[in-house]
């Protein structure tokens, strides 16, 4: 029934198996992985046919995680998966962009690549495993792919790289950095790094390149055995119109891409738009538009991309390793606890940090378990930044993934939680966009955190870096324009500090590129980011000593473990009634951490008052302010600690015996007590008359003067026969 093909090899200490022929045999290719106990189904299916007017490569990649491969069910109401989680989205990304450069130009079907995590073994992550098993299919497929293509993760752990670390070393790793190519290229990084050179992160992607050449073996071995007839496609020819474009809008193009300013350079596009479509008849076809439209984008690339090899200056007539002009502005908004306007040439983010406390937290439910997450970052893109109409809602997969890199270049150097106890969101709104937008979300992110009271270990920036490549000659472009990113052959995004790289991001359109460009581009980029830096020096050079006007304070302090329930209360009520009092947010932790928040000062002193009241014990000998509560024949009940009251017998109210208690003190006067002590039976005994009741000061004692002291023993009781005592039979005081 089955015709099962398998291979299996030693890979990272750990066995990698990859199976074919045993499920999903009514797609194009299926193939079953296994790294671990971690298993992953890849499937591809190709449309037979491209539709008509098509005028890009329809390629959908889904990465999705089933909750029964960890054991778990799903939470909420309908306990099924619902919409892709952002580990979904960007895993999905992350696949996608080393094997949409490597399928034939001009193939145009609908293809779909579905990865689904069967099985998680908590060890071994399924990303990795993921984008293999989907190699393999479309390896096996028939379809018109460049592949194999294989990846690693590289981590940096005691000064030594590590091939594919498992889940819980990731926590001691200086870097976490996926690498993804072929045989003889490199195709795709992602990382996340502390800091580190760009010679470490150069030998981390060659040596993910070297340590996933026997993956790309055992494909093509199981290849060799399994893989399906290649698909007969026919592709259109690219150049049919290519002549009659370049005669007909040649020179208004090249006077176009010689024009500084983006709207002027966009309107002259549209000039030679118009001008072909007068001067060119073609049939009523969407194919054929299509080819006049390959036509249109093969002559800008080629008038674009020959310039700039040729006279090494660029569309807006920079040499390579100039970054355009940068502004950098801080606290532009009031009311916000930080905000910075970072602009670079005709690209513009306003970021916004907002500090928050323990409630603001994040819950992330993942494979792996539930986690917190208290550092957050959107990435915000309207149509208006590029001068376009568009629909706006939920975040695509763009803005998430560029969110999430400028997270990953920004999270390094955030202080530790224990030294600024904060849940941090920082929010990117792009006003401009014509190139390398995540970068200045950045830069801007950094500002705005800065601006905000945020210790930064040292402020970041990032920079975008292109390719033009054009046989064996090539240039590196520093701080790419929008038209030298999609008319380029290369994005290479580095963030860091002056000290070292903290997030690096390439992504290619051609088959490959070397390690000798990729150093090119990384010291390129060293010199760009270290001019960025000084840049954003002029507004802000490091975090501001206080924290924003209307920002939260934070503090901290620690209770006995035992003492949670007496502060929280029954049913929450304790805690409830001091958060109406003072105003302030508290948060209780298990290991009796205490986290009181607000902007007023007063508030969370008031809780804290409370809380020390309710958790602490007075000291003996301290003076502390009290309010009488109840006045008695013998003294007065003074409610001085919390919820604690002791007494001040009547001699100890003021120097010589008053007659009444009532001549000294009302109910509800505030006074000043010490407390002496405590009696056999626990009774707490104060003293008035030892304390200066306007200062709170005790009175110092005179020369010689024994200190006031209470004796928690009882004296002895006097001899009921005699001895001096009063005893029964003896004569009565006389009264008066």
């Amino acid at each position: 029934m089955f015709d099962i093909h398998r291979v299996e090899i030693e890979w990272g200490g750990r066995k990698l198996k990859l199976e074919t022929g045993h499920m999903a045999r009514q797609a194009d290719a299926a193939v079953y992985a296994q790294y671990g106990e971690t298993t992953v189904l890849a499937t591809v299916v190709g449309a037979k046919s491209p539709k008509a007017g098509i005028d890009f490569f329809p390629l959908t990649v889904n990465y999705q995680e089933r909750t029964y491969a960890a054991g778990k069910i799903p939470g909420g109401y309908f306990k099924r998966e619902g919409r892709p989680s952002e580990k979904e989205t960007l895993v999905s990304r992350l696949i996608d962009r080393p094997i949409r450069p490597l399928f034939v130009e001009g193939f145009k079907n609908e293809v779909q690549v579905v990865i689904t995590v069967l099985s998680h073994d908590l060890e071994n992550d399924s990303d990795v495993l993921g984008m293999v098993a989907a190699s393999a299919a479309l390896t096996l497929s028939g379809l018109p792919f460049l592949g194999p293509i294989a990846a690693a993760k590289v981590g940096y752990i005691g000064g030594e790289f590590v091939l594919n670390p498992m889940i819980d070393e990731m926590a001691e790793s200086a870097l976490d950095l996926v690498v993804a190519g072929t045989h003889d290229a490199v195709m795709m990084v992602e990382s996340e790094a502390k800091e580190l050179p760009e010679d470490v992160m150069l030998g981390a992607v060659m040596f993910g390149h070297k340590h996933f050449q026997p993956v790309i073996q055992a494909i093509i071995k199981l290849a060799e055995t399994a893989a399906k007839e290649p698909w007969d496609i026919q592709i259109a020819d690219k150049a049919k119109y290519y002549d009659q474009v370049k005669g007909i809008a040649g020179d208004t193009l090249k006077t176009a891409f010689s024009t500084k300013e983006k709207g002027k350079r966009n309107d002259l596009v549209s000039e030679a738009k118009k001008k072909i479509a007068a001067g060119i008849t073609i049939a009523d076809d969407p194919n054929e538009k299509v080819l006049l439209g390959d036509a249109f984008k093969a002559l800008e690339m080629d008038i674009m991309r020959g310039d700039v090899i040729k006279t090494k200056k660029r569309i807006d007539g920079r040499d390579l390793v100039t970054v355009r002009p940068i502004v950098s502005e801080v606290h532009v908004l009031p009311r916000a606890h930080g905000s910075a306007l970072f602009t670079r040439g005709e690209t513009q983010a306003l970021v916004v940090a907002t500090l928050g406390t323990g409630e603001d937290e994040q819950y992330v439910d993942s494979l792996e378990g539930t986690r917190k997450e208290r550092f957050l970052l959107h990435y915000n893109f309207p149509p208006f930044s590029v001068g376009e109409t568009g629909r706006m809602g939920s975040p695509g997969r763009r803005e998430i993934g560029h969110g999430k890199l400028a997270w990953r270049a920004v999270r390094p150097l955030l202080p530790k939680h224990e030294e600024f106890p904060y849940t941090l969101r920082v929010v990117s709104e792009i006003m401009e966009s014509n190139g390398s937008s995540s970068m200045a979300t950045v830069c801007g992110a950094s500002l705005a955190l800065m601006d905000a009271g945020v210790p930064l270990k040292a402020p970041v920036a990032g920079i975008a870096m292109g390719l033009i490549k054009e046989g064996n000659d090539y240039v590196v472009l520093s701080d790419i324009l929008g038209d030298e990113d999609h008319l380029g052959d290369m994005d290479f995004k580095v963030a860091g500090t002056e000290n070292g790289v903290t997030a690096l991001q390439m992504d290619i359109k051609i088959t490959g590129i070397t390690e000798e460009i990729m150093k090119v581009a990384l010291q390129q980029a060293n010199q760009g980011r270290l001019h960025i830096l000084a840049e954003m020096a002029k507004a802000l050079t490091g975090a501001r000593d206080e924290l924003g006007e209307h920002a939260p304070r934070i503090e901290t302090i620690k209770i006995p473990t035992d003492k949670i329930r007496e502060v929280i209360g029954s049913g929450g009520s304790v805690i409830r009634e001091i958060v109406a009092e003072s105003g302030a947010k508290i948060d209780i932790s298990d290991d009796g951490t205490v986290k009181i928040a607000s902007a007023n000062r007063e508030s969370i002193e008031k809780a804290l008052a409370r809380i020390k009241g309710i958790t602490s014990e007075p000291e003996v000998g301290q003076v502390y302010k009290g309010k009488v509560v109840k006045i008695m024949e013998f003294g007065a009940f003074v409610n001085f600690f919390g919820a604690k009251d002791g007494l001040v017998h009547i001699s100890q109210l003021t120097n010589g015996r008053p007659e009444t208690v009532g001549e000294v003190v009302k109910e509800g006067q505030e006074v000043f007590v010490k407390l002496l002590g405590f009696d056999d039976r626990g009774k707490v005994r104060l003293s008035m008359k030892i304390v200066d009741q306007a200062t709170g000061q005790e009175i110092p004692r005179a020369p010689g003067e024994p200190e006031e002291v209470f004796s928690a023993e009882r004296p002895p009781r006097r001899d009921r026969d005699g001895g001096g005592g009063r005893g029964r039979g003896g004569p009565r005081r006389e009264r008066d």
